[in-house]
């Protein structure tokens, strides 16, 4: 609640003053330091991937952030428009770029 009230100051300064002082504090809340970024609260569970057929882009698909390259292959896979860009030809190559892209290359 503190953290709030703090980054509450800069557009309300009366009410976060009024509100820290009934919290128990005897200072000023202009003297206090601003609360620290948590890099956990940051941090992404899932991330939108690229998928790309010949170079070209072809949809995107959501998977884990740290998602290796037979996992994003397998959503992509499940995806209806990559799906029938594919239809039923052989993957040549499949470059991934983790958390960013995989290009599957198939024969023209």
């Amino acid at each position: 609640m503190e953290s709030f009230v703090l980054l509450l100051s800069p557009f309300a300064p009366h009410l976060a003053e009024e509100l820290w002082q009934r919290m128990g504090h005897s200072q000023t809340l202009a003297y206090e330091p601003w609360p620290k970024v948590m890099d956990e609260y940051l941090k992404r569970s899932d991330i939108t991937l690229a998928v790309q057929v010949n170079g070209k882009t072809r949809g995107t698909v959501q998977v884990a952030a740290d998602a290796d390259e037979t996992i994003a292959l397998v959503a992509a896979l499940r995806n209806p428009s990559i799906e029938r860009h594919i239809a039923d030809k052989k993957i040549v190559k499949k470059i991934f770029v983790p958390g960013k892209i995989l290009n599957l290359i198939i024969p023209k």
